[in-house]
């Protein structure tokens, strides 16, 4: 056995060492880049660079690694090499261990600095204040639907959106123990709680339920009493030092959610980008077709519309549409034009790269 290992060991090794030179090479690159952006006052992260590095690769890869692993580990090179420039600090709804602090570190990489918050609106507030680069927010839940307390904010915020990612939920509940002997209390977010709510009828329905800020703090409260479990993700629970009771437990196997990256600088276009904007129009017969209608005319393809009430008292709405493109390509920046013509209120939230 050893001696038929040992030569492809051998390969493997020297393969490790070419490995870590031109890793060092791609580094000394990244450094040289960061003095030319110091020098021209351009921000260090950039996501439609890092999103077209990404794309290359799944087009070149031929296997065997998977695409998405390839992916993985190249977002891990780009953060350390950005890193070398200066770390990137990300906001997000904290405390430790929430799927927002996953999706952080899954969209950064992990050399980045991260700033929890308690709040949705803390997020934004560190953001705008320049405390963070960047905040990431949980926009829509494909079992929930859309958070509302975030596009409430993104309509009032001077940031841009810069980015987007689909993060797979999969709640776990979790004790101090392993086990629910002596536990009077489930906590949870409130979508968590939403999300298991069939799977907790069936096998917890007389425990108590208590909603919290986060999956998070769920978890930090499970850790300091033996009464408490938590719904939350394998990050929480490696956090707070909590069993696993059952896995997987949400109602929906295929629950994601979609976060927004939040900013202040604008995303250039990638080449494959998305825009999200907030509309509304008059309450009259036939408004809302005729505001749309410069995207059918230009052939700007829609793949979100979400109606918000305008809390005006008078069933008025606002609209939350992404569109394929950036808002700087040609043809959208006509239909852009049009659209805020047949307007009562018109915001673009920004263009981004399409999540890889």
């Amino acid at each position: 056995m050893e001696k038929a290992l040992k030569p492809l060991r051998d390969k493997i090794d020297a393969i490790d060492a070419q490995l870590l030179d031109l890793l060092n090479q791609r580094a000394k690159l990244a450094q040289d880049v960061g003095k030319v952006k110091a020098d021209k006052d351009l921000p260090v992260f950039r996501p439609e660079r890092e999103a077209q590095i990404l794309r290359a690769l799944a087009e070149r890869n031929k296997g065997p690694m998977a695409t998405e692993d390839m992916q993985t580990i190249y977002r891990e090179v780009m953060s350390a090499c950005r890193a070398l420039e200066r770390k990137v600090s990300v906001a997000y709804l904290g405390p430790a261990g929430t799927y927002s602090e996953q999706a952080a570190y899954e969209y950064f990489g992990s050399a980045i600095d991260v700033l929890p918050c308690n709040t949705i609106d803390g997020v934004f507030r560190a953001a705008e204040a320049g405390t963070s680069d960047f905040g990431i927010v949980p926009i829509e839940n494909s079992t929930e639907g859309a958070i509302n307390r975030t596009l409430d904010l993104l309509m009032q915020t001077p940031l841009t959106l810069s980015g987007e990612m689909s993060l797979p939920v999969n709640h776990n509940l979790m004790t101090l123990t392993g086990k629910m002997d002596g536990v009077h209390t489930i906590c949870a977010h409130s979508q968590a709680l939403a999300q298991c709510q069939a799977w907790l009828n069936q096998h917890y329905p007389h425990i108590l339920r208590h909603a919290v800020s986060s999956n998070g703090e769920a978890a930090l409260m499970a850790s300091k009493d033996m009464e408490t479990a938590a719904i939350g993700g394998d990050l929480a629970g490696k956090r707070y030092g909590l069993q696993v009771v059952s896995a997987h437990i949400q109602d929906d196997p295929q629950n994601r959610t979609r976060f927004a990256i939040i900013g202040q600088q604008k995303t250039e276009p990638s080449g494959k980008d998305q825009t999200s904007l907030v509309l509304s129009v008059q309450n009259k017969a036939g408004a809302v077709y005729r505001l749309l209608e410069p995207l059918d005319k230009y052939g700007v393809s829609m793949t979100r519309f979400e109606s918000r009430p305008a809390r005006t008292g008078g069933w008025e709405y606002y609209f939350f549409v992404d569109l394929l493109g950036h808002m700087d390509d040609q043809v959208m920046s006509t239909a852009l034009a049009e659209l805020r013509d047949r307007s009562a209120y018109f915001k673009v939230l920004g263009s981004y790269p399409l999540s890889v």
